[in-house]
């Protein structure tokens, strides 16, 4: 592996704003802000809006405006719904 040209990977505190769901990653990203987390140590915080913690398909709050699949046009447009 060639020296200098990789940027620094390190441990962050990934936070969600949405609903304050704290979780470390390793990662390029920077950041001025810090965190103690649980362990006693000191990471750099990155606030992101979204996570699986709030996103709606991992939440189960997803809603599909139209999931009709091709079975299920033809049963309706034959009547062989029971």
């Amino acid at each position: 592996m060639k020296q200098g040209i990789h940027p620094d990977y390190h441990q962050v505190v990934f936070m969600d704003s949405a609903t304050g769901y704290k979780f470390i990653a390793g990662s390029t990203k920077h950041s001025s802000e810090t965190i103690t987390m649980d362990d006693g140590n000191e990471y750099p915080l990155v606030r992101v809006e979204v996570s699986s913690d709030s996103h709606p398909f991992y939440t189960g709050k997803q809603k599909f405006a139209k999931a009709d699949g091709r079975v299920d046009r033809f049963n309706k447009k034959y009547g062989l719904n029971k």
